[in-house]
């Protein structure tokens, strides 16, 4: 698809409808559909419409990859705080949006949801529709543009997007900790976030022999040590021991963030599983997936976020051997009351339909609680009548 005439002329056509983009998700685009669904690729659906530097914005069209927006505002001193992960793995903007993904940049300057100013899509009737502005300060009409992040594409075919950019600081540094137990950490992850200290992203993950706390600050170069030390004393006055304390400048900076947006932690054959949660829960939360030693943790947001690895049966066993049959991350989160989106590895079967709607069977990428909202359901009902998206 190139043209957003292209894609009405499909919606209208087709009974059943499904979006791909980049294919940095596959268990959100490639997972299996109806027979008569029609996949949409908008991978060519691409290019800057607009970019304006003075005024902090951009419109570009749903198919453009994230990695040249980056590059784009990067020639003059710019970015997107929000840190949109996977962008090496070839993440576009409209996937981007519609999977609600936000990286560790979040902690200190919000989420997708508080960049993305205005959208066109095409609803379930093909036609299209605009919400939303191209200024920083705007009122146009409904505010679609959040209800679009993190609807999986159940609500409209995203054809164009426009997002508020930041000037981005001259330099970064990031405080690397060590500590022997999870209480450890988390006492000085409550010392480090309840300070004055303006952070950029605060990361942590279970290491060989405990955790590993990285906290990132930008500014001048010139004042960044300062900060730096003055953080130091914070992280470790506030953990009961701490075993080891470095300081991350300029390109070893860079490599470490890097790293956490394009998930190379992750191992080989691993599925990737995103898990909002507050700090409180993860005790829990590492409780319950103490039982699977091939599962991988990345806690993002200060806590409020999981990046969870987890053995994917679609895949061979990691050692060329017999493979355990792995343990039930959907009955794991619903345990735990959490919600999970799984975003690379095979879904969950979904049950049967039996209400005579148009639920197919295919694999579901959402696990743990069930989503319930009445009023993105009304929504969805309003926009596509006929049923042509995924339904909620």
């Amino acid at each position: 698809m190139t043209t957003v005439a292209e894609i009405q002329d499909a919606v209208r056509e087709a009974r059943r409808v499904r979006v791909r983009g980049g294919g940095s998700k596959p268990a959100l685009s490639l997972r299996d559909c109806e027979d008569d669904a029609q996949l949409l690729n908008l991978s060519t659906l691409k290019g800057v419409v607009e970019y304006q530097p003075d005024e902090y914005t951009f419109t570009a069209r749903a198919g453009t990859s994230v990695a040249e927006i980056g590059a784009m505002l990067a020639e003059e001193g710019q970015y997107l705080p929000f840190d949109p992960p996977l962008a090496e793995r070839g993440a576009t903007l409209g996937g981007t949006v519609a999977a609600g993904l936000s990286g560790a940049g979040r902690y200190r300057y919000g989420g997708i949801r508080d960049f993305l100013i205005g959208i066109r899509f095409v609803d379930g009737q093909g036609q299209e529709i605009r919400g939303g502005g191209t200024v920083v300060k705007n009122a146009a009409g409904f505010d679609f543009p959040k209800l679009f992040v993190g609807s999986l594409g159940r609500l409209g075919v995203l054809t164009e997007l426009t997002f508020k950019v930041f000037p981005q600081p001259p330099a970064f540094a990031t405080v690397t900790a060590d500590f022997g137990t999870l209480s450890d950490l988390l006492s000085a992850l409550d010392a480090v976030t309840r300070s004055a200290i303006d952070l950029h992203a605060v990361d942590f993950a279970p290491a060989e022999d405990g955790w590993t706390l990285w906290v990132r600050i930008g500014g001048l170069l010139a004042a960044l040590q300062e900060r730096v030390e003055a953080l130091q004393a914070v992280v470790t006055a506030g953990a009961g021991e701490t075993r080891r304390l470095t300081n991350l400048f300029g390109q070893d900076d860079d490599i470490l963030w890097q790293q956490a947006r394009s998930m190379t932690w992750l191992k080989d054959g691993m599925a990737l599983v995103k898990v909002p949660l507050t700090p409180q829960r993860i005790p829990a939360m590492e409780e319950a997936v103490s039982g699977c030693n091939l599962a991988s943790r990345r806690y993002s947001v200060g806590g409020n976020l999981l990046w969870l690895g987890w053995p994917d049966e679609a895949v061979p066993a990691l050692d060329g051997g017999e493979q355990d049959e792995p343990q039930d991350l959907h009955s794991l989160l619903l345990g735990l009351n959490m919600q999970g989106l799984l975003l690379l590895g095979r879904g969950r079967r979904a049950p049967e339909p039996n209400n005579g709607d148009n639920a197919d069977s295919g694999e579901d990428p959402l696990l743990g609680r069930p989503l319930q909202n009445a009023f993105l359901k009304r929504i969805a009902a309003a926009l596509d009548p006929a049923g042509k998206f995924d339904p909620w």
